[in-house]
């Protein structure tokens, strides 16, 4: 049974750095938004993390023949349509409180498949997804995998502010990333958080991961990490020079910084506490106040 750490939580908290980061473990293979890969890479045909359209990435193919006999077999329309129907927020007291339903299990098998095809592909013990989706991770509950999840929280300040930036997606020829305004990035935060912490209660192993712990001590947290995700941590080889040094990976999907290979500076991104505008500080804090309190955030940290 593959060994799957999911990283959950919401975007631009850092899940993409923790995933860059365990990918240079031995033992590893990291897959990037593994829940995108069915749209942007088998239907648009975008790049993988290795810089190669996904469909000539020699890992990527070789994960499509060993896990549906390639990609050319798999029904994306259908895959598609499953998601639509069970991988949603509003389905998660269903997924909670019931046995997984048919479709829910076909769904979480195309998953199974692939993360069992690419543990092979890469001889690794351990595969991460940082799809993030709360949602999927209830899916993934009901599948035959070993799975355990690596809730990673930022301050929601620092979350609702980088959401307001324009990010270009250079895989799909200078399109952005969506953009929410603070409101709605304070709801989401609240409510993958909320929906992950509640994995534990149905047997999940699930561990938290504060951004600006990782960005602090990175040889700590990792090591963590890594012993939670059932790996030696007594032969890991961690000293940070405050970087983390990227070799090129196979992320199918996810933010930019997915394609980032070499030196990359271990800093706290606190630009929220300069940019973001003050009324909306202090309506991302309220909204968010119960959570960012039992998550050890100052709520009025200024």
């Amino acid at each position: 049974m593959t060994r799957v750490l999911f990283l959950g939580g919401l975007g631009r908290s850092g899940t993409t750095l923790v995933e860059r980061m365990l990918g240079q473990l031995p033992g590893v293979v990291g897959l990037g938004e593994v829940v995108h890969l069915w749209q942007r890479d088998l239907r648009d045909g975008e790049r993988c993390g290795c810089g190669e359209p996904f469909r000539r990435c020699r890992f990527w193919s070789a994960v499509g023949e060993i896990g549906f006999g390639g990609w050319r077999r798999v029904d994306v329309d259908r895959v598609l349509h499953l998601q639509r129907t069970v991988e949603r927020t509003r389905r998660i007291p269903r997924l909670a409180l019931g046995p997984a339903s048919p479709v829910v299990r076909e769904y979480v098998d195309y998953y199974r498949r692939v993360y069992d095809a690419a543990a092979q592909v890469a001889g690794a013990r351990l595969v991460v997804d940082s799809s993030k989706h709360s949602a999927l991770a209830w899916c993934l509950r009901h599948g035959e995998l070993d799975l355990r999840v690596a809730q990673v929280v930022r301050d929601p300040r620092g979350v609702a502010h980088s959401w307001t930036r324009q990010v270009v997606r250079p895989e799909s020829d200078g399109d952005r990333m969506t953009r929410y305004p603070p409101v709605r990035s304070a709801l989401l935060w609240n409510a993958h958080n909320a929906a992950l912490g509640l994995l534990a209660r149905r047997g999940v192993p699930v561990l938290r991961v504060r951004y600006e712990r990782l960005v602090a001590d990175p040889a700590r947290e990792l090591r963590v990490l890594a012993w939670f995700a059932g790996l030696d941590t007594s032969t890991l080889d961690l000293r940070f020079d405050r970087q983390v040094t990227l070799e090129r990976c196979h992320s199918a999907a996810g933010n930019p910084m997915r394609f980032t290979v070499g030196a990359v500076p271990l800093r706290r991104d606190d630009a929220w506490r300069r940019e973001l505008a003050p009324r909306h500080r202090r309506l991302v804090t309220a909204l968010c106040a119960p959570l960012l309190t039992a998550y050890g955030y100052r709520p009025y940290a200024t």
